[in-house]
């Protein structure tokens, strides 16, 4: 924030590192390109339509006036947040971040924040990837509420319902009972502004994409038709208070949950009282949920095909659909 030089040789050289980053963690990576291809498809408005690394494209464009601004809009005291945790002498403390810290001025520029609405999507979203892959992947995402909302905390137990390791019930019925499965995974994807929640699954052997799929859609809707057993849901209950206590267990981690509260809730003091938000959700909450989200109309859903398929017209329903 004080002593970074912004000049065009760190500027090229850096893009360069990011353009090579991009091509591999991203590009040439089987299926890392879902995060941009589904959340150009499910935001029409907002920013996220663009995913964060960007494009080859807008790296390449960016000049070194934009590198500039964005360095002296965003690398300033009021859009950071500093943490301490450990036995400290919290007077100490204050006097040795005063003498370290006050002389970077603040920014002369408001910090930005995207104010765009994405409208409620209203029909489902269906395309065809094709991809450098050897076997074929369906991913769906979902729109779902804003990090920090009462019914993200529900999302998220919903969520280890479904895909919370080996015994979950998307592992056990499409890996471990049908067969159908290789991989199957689901997550929210957390953010300040409503994000997606992303299910996708990889077929086993021999398994048609569009069976994998309708399998899928099964368990979503067993949760949304029966309310969940109270001992599963116990069961629940009992993973969120373990990785609570396991994330507040160590100096590092104290300080880390005290910096993510302050800047995406603005209240460092949710370290307290974050699980009582989890106690609160019940059985119906996850069903209620489930219903309110995991809607055919509020998702988007990606089959990813081999490469040498495309020339086959005809793959899958879905392709002869689009």
């Amino acid at each position: 924030m004080l002593h970074a030089k912004v000049d065009s040789t760190g500027v090229e050289t850096q893009r360069e590192v990011v353009k090579e980053e991009k091509r591999q963690r991203i590009d040439n990576q089987p299926y890392m390109t879902f995060q941009q291809e589904l959340f150009s498809r499910a935001y029409k408005v907002h920013p996220y339509r663009w995913i964060t690394i960007g494009s080859l494209e807008h790296l390449n464009e960016a000049t070194l006036d934009e590198f500039i601004l964005f360095y002296k809009t965003f690398y300033v005291p009021q859009n950071a947040t500093l943490s301490i945790a450990g036995d400290i002498d919290i007077a100490e403390t204050k006097a040795l971040v005063e003498k370290y810290f006050k002389d970077i001025p603040r920014g002369g520029t408001e910090v930005p924040r995207p104010t765009a609405v994405e409208p409620p999507q209203k029909d489902e979203i269906r395309d065809v990837v094709f991809d450098n892959i050897q076997l074929p992947a369906v991913f769906q995402a979902y729109h779902i509420p804003a990090d920090g909302t009462d019914e993200a905390y529900a999302l998220d137990m919903l969520n280890r319902l479904l895909s919370g390791g080996q015994s979950s019930r998307m592992y056990k019925a499409l890996v471990d009972e049908q067969k159908k499965a290789l991989v199957v995974q689901a997550f929210p994807y957390p953010l300040t502004d409503p994000g997606l929640y992303i299910v996708l699954a990889l077929p086993n052997v021999g398994v048609d994409i569009e069976d994998l799929e309708k399998s899928m859609d099964a368990e979503i809707e067993k949760v949304k038709n029966q309310l969940i057993a109270e001992s599963e849901f116990q069961k629940i209950r009992n993973q969120v208070e373990s990785q609570f206590v396991q994330q507040n267990s160590s100096m590092a981690g104290i300080a880390e949950q005290l910096a993510i509260y302050h800047v995406n809730y603005g209240d460092a003091a949710l370290i307290n009282t974050e699980i009582e938000k989890y106690m609160k959700v019940t059985r119906e909450d996850l069903q209620r949920l489930a219903n309110k989200y995991l809607t055919k109309e509020n998702r988007v859903v990606l089959h990813y095909l081999p490469k040498s398929a495309q020339e086959k017209p005809g793959t899958t329903q879905l392709e002869k659909n689009n």
